[in-house]
């Protein structure tokens, strides 16, 4: 099937998922005297509730479900769907507070009945939920902590729903009603085994073990990871995968970083990770022949899914992890056709991988272009951010034939696309990432 065809059938399944509780709505007799604003309510309540549980499904790196569209655009629907989810579930109790003012009495947890006080407290975890997700780096909150606690309240939240549910039991009634929501909820518990226990049984098969800590320019370190009894990964130059540094692969702690090896080195693999936050700020400390489980591949950001006469590559910081990966593949198939790489960083000194850069000049058709935003006073290259004037100094004159891979922060990476916008290139060749999947 064709990526284009394979990708829309997901998203007919995930649409008819959504609306399903709907159909079972309509199901059986409506009982008297609730009227339209309290069924409408309870609908979109439900619509909100299938959002909530198939997130679930969306987190749980189903490769098949991944593929068409890549896992970084499956987490930013995840993120973005949430709060959808959570204005639909908030619209339920509104509505009908409002077309039915003497129910504000259910906010009293001492004279509410119990699944009208489950309900509410299944709110109020959603409420926290959603809040600790989007202002986690604004209040501090460290990463595994909130990854244990989010886990905790997205089922928490669907089982008080679910108890909700029950309470009320107008929609439950009936052998078919009883079997859908229970079909539903067990494919819902049978996502979390598998990412929770099924997965972490296969990684603890398939362990790596790491083979040497090298310190790079910029406050980066590479990881040189050996499998060990297995034959390791086939990956896709530009790929990652989700690391796991220890004994355990049911460990909470986990961390996304993409390949920096070349894909034709099928006997280890690297990633190069910076210093940027508590995990990876003692990575250089890892001890040699440490244990580590990966999870992966995944990532669209690669030359392999589509063929071009040229790749041009713009990239800042430790955006040229996942592009070292891709010009070490070329060089090892070598590659002839014309590559041209914008690499963005403050200094001179903290230019990842600079040597290795130079080098592969000699062994690809390949111009790095350097632009520094702090130089030295001698500095003779690029100064400043990558505009649209810079670029087109350099880029080919088969540039609108050509595919473009834009690695680095999302605000730099918005100021290319707009740049490159400018310059009439077809926005429908530029892949991006941006590693904000958490």
């Amino acid at each position: 099937m064709r990526p284009f065809l394979y990708g829309a059938f997901w998203i007919g399944i995930y649409l008819l998922l959504i609306v399903a509780p709907l159909f079972f709505l309509l199901i059986g007799p409506i009982p008297p005297g609730r009227g339209f604003w309290r069924e409408f309510s309870v609908g979109i309540g439900f619509v909100g509730l299938s959002m909530m549980g198939l997130q679930f499904f969306l987190t749980g790196r189903f490769k098949h479900v991944t593929s068409p569209h890549g896992i970084d655009v499956i987490y930013h629907f995840h993120r973005q769907i949430s709060t959808v989810a959570f204005i639909l579930i908030l619209l339920h109790p509104l509505i009908i507070f409002v077309s039915t003012p003497a129910t504000l009495i259910f906010l009293d947890p001492i004279s509410a009945p119990w699944w009208m006080t489950a309900g509410t407290a299944g709110l109020v975890a959603l409420a926290v939920l959603i809040l600790t997700s989007i202002r986690r780096k604004e209040w501090n909150i460290r990463y595994e902590p909130w990854r244990l606690t989010h886990a905790f309240l997205s089922i928490g939240v669907v089982a008080l729903s679910l108890i909700h549910i029950e309470g009320v039991g107008y929609y439950v009634q009936g052998p078919l009603k009883r079997w859908f929501w229970i079909g539903l909820v067990t494919a819902w518990v049978l996502s979390l085994v598998y990412v929770r226990i099924i997965k972490p049984i296969g990684m603890l098969k398939r362990p790596y073990t790491i083979d040497e800590v090298i310190s790079e320019r910029g406050k980066t370190w590479t990881l040189v990871l050996r499998p060990e009894g297995h034959p390791g990964l086939i990956l896709k130059p530009g790929q990652f995968a989700w690391l796991k540094i220890g004994k355990s692969p049911f460990a909470i702690r986990e961390h996304p970083f993409s390949f920096s090896s070349s894909a034709m080195n099928f006997e280890k693999v690297e990633i190069s990770i910076k210093e940027l936050g508590d995990f990876t700020s003692k990575i250089g400390e890892i001890a040699t022949g440490t244990r580590a489980y990966l999870d992966g591949p995944y990532g669209t950001f690669t030359i392999d899914r589509n063929t071009a006469p040229g790749y041009v590559f713009i990239v800042g910081g430790v955006g040229i992890t996942p592009v070292i990966s891709i010009l070490r593949t070329l060089a090892d198939r070598h590659e002839k056709r014309t590559l041209l790489l914008f690499y963005s960083s403050k200094t001179w000194e903290e230019v990842t991988f600079r040597e290795e850069l130079e080098g592969l000049t000699q062994r690809l058709n390949l111009q790095v272009i350097y632009t520094l935003s702090n130089p030295a006073e001698d500095w003779k290259g690029e100064r400043g951010r990558i505009h649209a004037e810079m670029m087109a100094r350099y880029l080919p004159e088969n540039r609108v034939e050509c595919e473009y891979f834009i690695c680095g922060p999302d605000p730099m990476q918005m100021a290319i696309k707009n740049a490159l916008e400018q310059l009439g290139l077809p926005l429908e060749k530029v892949q991006s990432e941006s590693f904000n999947f958490i």
